[in-house]
């Protein structure tokens, strides 16, 4: 079943990246990690579904998204950093796999750190602190990392910033792929779970490496998300 939203706000949180609000209707629930298949109503772009996930509060009045654009897609994320409120939209009912099992390693690839967002929000509202929770955050450049003054204002989470295609970027801020060697030393000092999301790729070889690594199938929790 279909839910038809208004577009009550837009507003820039990166470079390409947006964060939405809609109203939210009377008994649209939803737990933190879960995402929709959203439909923008523009004539041309009808049936374009594509998923995002809600980072807002569960208990709030509002359905808020952070939505990274893709120009040189030319795709629906491209048409969506250009939504006008009062512009709307139609999303699915809600679905996911990621949500919280406790504690533990967060690792995000570009817009895959959205569940996260949802997750971490929520767990932090509900302990008063993130203690033993760490996000490992990766992008092509400094200028891309989502909410990173919110996440390092978070009470007890480590965050880890960690970037691609940026030899010398600032201050806190490393230059290296999520590999084998960079996550090793997460592996040997964690006894929680692992969660991933990112790009399909990255996903993929992570879970693989953590595996290796000694981590057990059933401490590895991951969504895809292109």
């Amino acid at each position: 079943m279909s839910t038809r939203l208004e577009l009550q706000s837009i507003s820039p949180v990166t470079h390409d990246t947006h964060h939405l609000v809609f109203p939210r209707p009377e008994g649209f629930d939803f737990a933190p990690g879960q995402a929709v298949d959203l439909n923008l109503t523009r004539e041309g772009w009808q049936g374009e579904q594509r998923p995002f996930t809600f980072t807002n509060p569960v208990d709030g009045d509002t359905l808020e998204f952070v939505i990274k654009s893709y120009p040189d897609h030319d795709g629906v994320t491209e048409q969506i950093a250009t939504l006008t409120p009062g512009e709307t939209v139609e999303v699915s009912d809600p679905w996911g796999a990621i949500k919280d099992e406790g504690p533990g390693t967060f690792i995000a690839g570009g817009a895959g750190v959205t569940p996260f967002i949802s997750i971490l929000r929520a767990r932090l509202a509900r302990e008063g602190t993130l203690e033993g929770c760490r996000l490992i955050f990766s992008n092509k450049t400094e200028a891309d990392i989502i909410l990173r003054d919110e996440f390092e204002a978070m009470k007890g989470l480590e965050t880890v910033w960690t970037v691609t295609d940026q030899d010398d970027p600032g201050k806190g801020v490393i230059s290296m792929y999520v590999d084998r060697g960079f996550l090793a030393p997460y592996v040997e000092k964690e006894s929680g779970k692992f969660y991933i999301c990112g790009p399909d790729k990255m996903v993929d070889e992570i879970e693989a490496t953590l595996k290796e690594l000694g981590v057990e199938e059933d401490r590895i929790i991951r969504e895809d998300f292109d």
